[in-house]
């Protein structure tokens, strides 16, 4: 069974991306915004991985990534923000916030692809040694 992505971008360009160069490997479902993608995740929709733009319209990425991280139900999904700005600040709040990547924009699709698998991997390690 295929592992569940879920990208977040407000460029139609950057889910393209996404979409096509993830779904050989991946479940993919991309969305345009923050907003929809809280009702997507209330919805009880559950990715393994989430992939999201730091700035977009409706709810941008800091947001949406402190409502996840706050709400305590989706503590468990690995989230990499993806941003065209590479200052510090923008990546230490990431950080602090909960991410668990920071990429950025233009990314190479095979280096985001090999991020995504090694937290899957750390996430299947973590979750294994919890079962001892």
């Amino acid at each position: 069974m295929k592992k569940k992505i879920l990208a977040i971008d407000d460029e139609k360009s950057i889910r393209f991306i996404i979409e096509n160069t993830f779904r050989k490997d991946f479940d993919v479902t991309t969305l345009s915004n923050g907003m929809d993608a809280m009702f997507f995740l209330q919805s009880g929709n559950l990715p393994d991985v989430i992939i999201c733009d730091v700035e977009m319209p409706v709810l941008n990425g800091f947001e949406f990534i402190h409502r996840i991280r706050e709400s305590g139900f989706f503590d468990e999904i690995p989230v990499i923000m993806l941003s065209g700005k590479e200052e510090s600040a923008d990546k230490i709040k990431c950080f602090e916030m909960g991410a668990d990547d920071y990429v950025l924009k233009p990314f190479n699709p095979k280096e985001l692809i090999a991020r995504i698998k090694r937290r899957l991997e750390s996430k299947e390690l973590y979750s294994r040694k919890g079962e001892d």
